[in-house]
């Protein structure tokens, strides 16, 4: 099963809904997020562990894994998730945990990668899945796909769609092992 950490719209939780993955949580840092409305319209349990309840991030990090655990989740995905996690949770599910970034990493790590890639002035951006490590976005990559530049009024559409096709299907095969 997948559990689905997501911090904002949820564009890339509709897209492993869609593709008809078995989705058992979704967990968020923020109960404004709109991907909970998304997930709860599935019928997915979600909660919500913010900061603000938890003396630090390692705490609140093992409340969010055991609630994970506890439906039965093997596998997490982080569709937008914007906080790093820690070692505790790392090591509860290691080498189980997958992230989307809109870059071609190493290139334009962290929260502004396609700002980043503008500023740089690079020809070519992208998308990458890889696994999660105790870096920022510095984990094994599993699959990339190169996205032009231009036309950058509609970057972020582009990139996007890449996202909800190369998402899905490296989960698929994750859970195929």
């Amino acid at each position: 099963m997948i559990g689905v950490l997501v911090s904002g719209n949820g564009g890339n939780l509709q897209a492993l809904l869609d593709a008809g993955l078995p989705i058992s949580a979704v967990a968020s840092n923020r109960n404004d997020a709109y991907a909970l409305v998304r997930a709860r319209d599935a019928g997915v349990p979600t909660a919500t562990f913010s900061l603000d309840c938890h003396a630090d991030r390692e705490e609140r990090d093992l409340v969010m894994a055991t609630w994970l655990e506890e439906h039965n989740v093997d596998i997490v995905v982080l569709a937008g998730y914007m906080h790093l996690l820690t070692k505790p949770f790392l090591d509860r599910f290691s080498d189980r945990i997958v992230n989307v970034h809109p870059s071609l990493l190493p290139d334009f790590p962290g929260g502004h990668a396609i700002l980043d890639a503008l500023a740089a002035g690079v020809e070519t951006t992208g998308v990458t899945i890889h696994l999660v490590d105790e870096g920022m976005d510095t984990g094994t990559v599993l699959r990339q796909e190169a996205v032009p530049l231009e036309p950058r009024e509609t970057l972020e559409q582009r990139l996007h769609a890449v996202e909800h096709r190369l998402l899905p299907a490296v989960v698929r095969e994750m859970i195929a092992r």
